[in-house]
């Protein structure tokens, strides 16, 4: 079992949904893109921030996926 993608975007709506996941006591993962872009010396051109959970737990956070989703 790996790691699926639940979201990629701005940090701060990541962070958000980040705290709504980790609520219903999912670990999640953030790679932020702009942190290694700045730190590497080169720009980033695509989405600044990836959310992954574990695949296992995705039917459990797919609902506060959905919510979150509809209330941006």
């Amino acid at each position: 079992m790996g790691l699926m993608k639940v979201f990629s975007g701005s940090e701060i709506l990541a962070l958000a949904l980040q705290q709504r996941i980790e609520a219903i006591g999912v670990d999640t993962v953030l790679k932020n893109n702009i942190q290694s872009a700045r730190l590497g010396g080169f720009g980033n051109s695509g989405l600044a921030v990836e959310l992954f959970v574990q695949e296992t737990e995705f039917s459990k956070v797919n609902p506060v996926i959905e919510e979150f989703r509809m209330s941006i």
